[in-house]
């Protein structure tokens, strides 16, 4: 059975609870991420950013905020205020099953992956499990093919 460690992200880039939303808008323009995993000091998993997350805090062009401003009160607002830190997260060694069975449950965009000390070791997001289901289709495509 696949467990979650064969799929997860390993090339992660989480944040601190203390720097600003400026550095995750940054970050998530530079690396194409849509989840941020927050770190206390002692680089323990503690929460969560979204790029919804950031949607739902950013001022609305409605109130005629530009761009310019955003970036600079983004400056001022620490991360810790606006994570989510209700976050359910998984171990390497839960299967995939059970993992994405939670993620569709709750309609989760991905998993934080913590070891037994609330270490981070990975990610699991939802574009993770389409590149495996392509994967599989195109496994299941060239079985077929064979058998034609």
């Amino acid at each position: 059975m696949k467990r979650v460690g064969d799929l997860m992200t390993r090339d992660i880039f989480p944040l601190k609870s203390y720097q600003t939303l400026n550095v995750v808008r940054l970050l998530m323009r530079t690396v194409s991420i849509r989840h941020v995993p927050i770190l206390d000091r002692q680089e323990k998993f503690v929460g969560l950013l979204s790029h919804r997350d950031l949607l739902t805090y950013s001022i609305s062009k409605l109130a005629d905020i530009n761009s310019l401003a955003q970036k600079e009160l983004d400056r001022y607002i620490p991360i810790k205020d606006v994570m989510q830190t209700e976050i359910a997260t998984t171990t390497e060694n839960t299967s995939l099953i059970e993992a994405i069975t939670l993620m569709m449950k709750n309609k989760f965009g991905c998993l934080p992956v913590v070891d037994k000390k609330k270490y981070l070791v990975g990610i699991i997001t939802e574009e993770d499990i389409s590149r495996l289901a392509i994967r599989l289709l195109e496994k299941e495509d060239k079985r077929q093919n064979r058998l034609r």
